[in-house]
């Protein structure tokens, strides 16, 4: 499948208007918060229900979100490592408290 962005810096502006309304980013960030503390109880404890409820908790707060509240398909399905990058650093800009300029920036609001 050939790809329509050739950059990260290119799909980045994509991924976040397709994460245009609050609550489907609130969403994203419950389900990277509950993967990233699964995959923290995997590593500790080495027992693979952590990785695979990190997994489900992850997709399956993002894939509700872009159904029920975005009404779009989620752009993991088709940019799968690029979506993962976005999503962390969507997760991260919003920790830092970053992340509303970013979507001034990017006339997203």
């Amino acid at each position: 499948m050939m790809s329509e962005f050739r950059t990260f810096e290119k799909f980045w502006p994509h991924y976040l208007r397709e994460h245009s309304k609050p609550h489907t980013r609130a969403m994203h960030f419950a389900g990277t918060t509950l993967a990233g503390l699964f995959a923290l109880s995997w590593m500790a404890t080495g027992h693979e229900k952590y990785l695979v409820l990190a997994l489900a908790g992850s997709y399956g707060f993002a894939w509700l979100s872009h159904y029920f509240i975005e009404d779009n398909t989620p752009a993991s399905f088709r940019y799968p490592l690029w979506s993962l990058r976005a999503d962390l650093l969507m997760y991260f800009k919003w920790l830092n408290g970053t992340l509303g300029a970013e979507l001034t920036r990017l006339s997203i609001r």
